[in-house]
């Protein structure tokens, strides 16, 4: 596969499969943000905050840790991707201030 088609593959989904599975992207990343951040803060009493592009750029991570330790699997490549355009959305649009 080619570089831009791991991209094009993952602008697909995150308009497309994904967007119809888990709903409005703004909140759904606020969301998972602020479920995070009172997990970290309730079970290892850590008071942090994180913001919706946080969830991104871990995401990211987590699909950095799958590939290095698991077999070649297209789909990590194509979610890094994927999770990078959102975490450069978030952050671009200050959507991570509008919901403080």
């Amino acid at each position: 596969m080619q570089a831009y088609e791991f991209c094009t593959k993952a602008a697909v989904l995150v308009n497309g499969d994904r967007a119809d599975a888990h709903g409005n992207l703004l909140e759904n990343f606020y969301l998972i943000s602020s479920f995070w951040q009172n997990y970290l803060t309730s079970s290892i009493g850590v008071d942090i905050e994180l913001k919706p592009s946080d969830v991104a750029n871990m995401m990211i991570l987590l699909k950095v840790a799958r590939s290095i330790s698991g077999q070649y699997n297209a789909d990590d490549y194509i979610d890094m991707a994927g999770y990078a355009g959102i975490a450069g959305y978030l952050s671009e649009s200050n959507v991570d201030e509008v919901n403080e």
